[in-house]
């Protein structure tokens, strides 16, 4: 359960500190640049240490998972952003919180990770949490009709969260922090184009750009090192629901501590049913 628990922690870092850059109105595309190029940076670091210079089999394959995994990271930030423009913050959370569905059910399918009866009643109890807490019924008259750009996010999100689970499942885990570098310096190296880009049209770069990225790269890296570590210990169809309800439950306790947000009626109860999902996925026959 530690493992998973770092993860959480790792993951709630990453929304509070970014909540924080919202509010300054950073240029979005620098904190990515510079957050993408602390967790490579700390993914090298790992890779030495972990390494003491041997080179371990299956290397291709690691290069080659890594470098799909850093693309459809890039293209989750794209699409939530265009999401938020498009159909709101509401619907996009959603959205990208319950692509977790993919990853659970590809797991039961692919290496039969069925969980248990009180463990499925968690699972889906988290993920009605996660809906209600990030829509509002207002949401679903401003959305029109499902589009491209809703579909493609839930697609995208969840087969990202997926793809760490394919490496622990098909890589050796001493390749771990080798695996993270290639993702995070491929996902850097799309980011510094569209960063140089927005620069060349007027955007400026600060120094609180670099610096809140830099801040929000250690964790990034570090939700994914921990997420890969807790499949060791959870069949993945309890992992993402656990991971992803638990990141909800303290960004909530977060900005209530750090914030002073006031939560809503609605707020409470789906933190109450997290609360409960996590105990119900944690118990196991």
């Amino acid at each position: 359960m530690i493992f998973l628990l770092l993860a959480i922690i790792s993951s709630t870092s990453i929304s509070l500190i970014l909540k924080y850059s919202e509010s300054k109105n950073l240029n979005r595309y620098a904190v990515t640049s510079s957050n993408y190029i602390a967790a490579f940076t700390a993914s090298i670091i790992l890779t030495v240490s972990k390494s003491e210079g041997r080179i371990f089999s299956g290397i291709q394959d690691v290069v080659g998972l890594g470098i799909f995994a850093g693309i459809l990271y890039f293209l989750g930030f794209i699409f939530i952003q265009k999401s938020i423009k498009e159909n709101g913050v509401g619907i996009t959370g959603a959205v990208s919180k319950t692509g977790i569905i993919l990853p659970v059910v590809l797991s039961m399918i692919l290496w039969r990770e069925i969980p248990g009866l009180l463990q499925t009643a968690g699972v889906i109890v988290s993920i009605s949490a996660i809906i209600m807490i990030n829509i509002d019924p207002k949401d679903f008259r401003s959305l029109k009709s499902c589009s491209p750009t809703i579909i493609l996010l839930f697609f995208i999100a969840g087969i990202a969260e997926f793809t760490t689970k394919l490496f622990e499942r098909s890589c050796l885990p001493q390749n771990k922090p080798l695996y993270l570098f290639v993702i995070f310096f491929t996902a850097f190296c799309i980011s510094v184009y569209f960063t140089y880009s927005s620069w060349i049209k007027g955007k400026k770069i600060t120094k609180t750009d670099v610096m809140t990225g830099l801040s929000v790269g250690i964790p990034n890296m570090l939700a994914s090192f921990f997420l890969i570590e807790s499949f060791s210990h959870f069949k993945a169809s309890v992992a993402f629901p656990i991971y992803s309800s638990g990141t909800i439950l303290l960004i909530n306790v977060g900005g209530i501590l750090i914030f002073k947000e006031k939560m809503k009626r609605k707020g409470i109860i789906a933190v109450a049913l997290i609360i409960m999902a996590i105990v119900l996925m944690n118990i196991e026959f």
